[in-house]
Parts: structure tokens; sequence; C-alpha cells
């Protein structure tokens, strides 16, 4: 069975690669050289200093997994084409205005490097499938945990 095509930018992926090198390169052989000298030790107190250490490598060793899947199966959205659409795609920034006059803008994003807090949303959440295909002028209504949010697309870029 193939695997799932996850779409994400340019940045997303130089982002990743940045992080895996920085695992690979820094955050390895660290975590390597405080099991070498724990095990050294090999006292009561450094015992609880290795569990830690090998704690801490099965994370590190876990998130180079997750970043070699990420971007093995990485498609990149052509955002070129995106902010010259006159409808809402991945890769679009989108702004919209909600019912109380206040503005957001959004990139949509793959689910792989959603980060609400920075405005990239995902194209799989319910902010993003509804934007999805709409043109400036469109309204959407969004189920949120504080009730229906009622946006309007004033812009596409």
């Amino acid at each position: 069975m193939a695997e799932k095509a996850l779409p994400m930018t340019k940045e997303g992926i130089e982002r990743l690669q940045k992080e895996l090198e920085h695992l690979h390169a820094v955050r390895r052989p660290e975590v390597a050289d405080r099991i070498h000298q724990a095990k050294e030790l090999a006292s009561a107190k450094n015992n609880a200093e290795y569990e830690e250490a090998k704690n801490e490598q099965a994370f590190v060793e876990g998130r180079i997994m997750t970043l070699e899947h990420l971007l093995q199966n990485a498609t990149v959205i052509d955002e070129e084409a995106a902010h010259n659409a006159n409808r809402v795609q991945l890769g679009s920034r989108v702004t919209v205005s909600a019912g109380d006059g206040k503005t957001t803008e959004y990139t949509i994003v793959g689910a792989a490097e959603a980060s609400p807090t920075e405005g990239l949303i995902s194209n799989e959440s319910p902010v993003g499938r509804a934007l999805l295909g709409k043109r400036v002028g469109d309204e959407v209504q969004v189920s949120a945990p504080r009730g229906v949010l009622r946006l309007t697309v004033t812009s596409i870029g």
C-alpha cells in the first residue's frame, strides 16, 4: 500500500531537513556521549543519569524516524500557483474577516507543518477544509467549540 503524500511548502521541507541534520550531527552524538559518561561512572546516582540519557536517546531516535518518514512522503506545494489563483488552495495566503470585523490571515498548508499560532492551518482542519475552493467574497461557516464561526474571504494571495 502506497504511503499518503504529505503536502508541504518548500520552507516546511527545508525546516524539517535542518532539524534532521541537527539531530544527526549534534543531538545524537551529545546523547551518545552522555550515555558513555554515565556508564563509566556507574554509581547509583549516575544510574539515574544513564536512564535519563537513554530516554533522551529514544526520543531523538524517534524524532529522526518521524522526520525521515515525513520527508520521504513530502510533496512540494506549488505556492506560486496558489498565490496567483482566484480560489483558495494548498499554499494560498487567505485573509478572512469574522462577523465582529476582526481579520485574520492564514496560509493553507498540509497537516505535517500546520502551526495555528503562526497562521499556518492544515487543509484538513475545519477552517482549512471550509476555505478550500472559496473565492474572495465567499462566506464559510465553521463549527467550533465556542459556536459557529462565520468567516468571509477578503483576499487570496
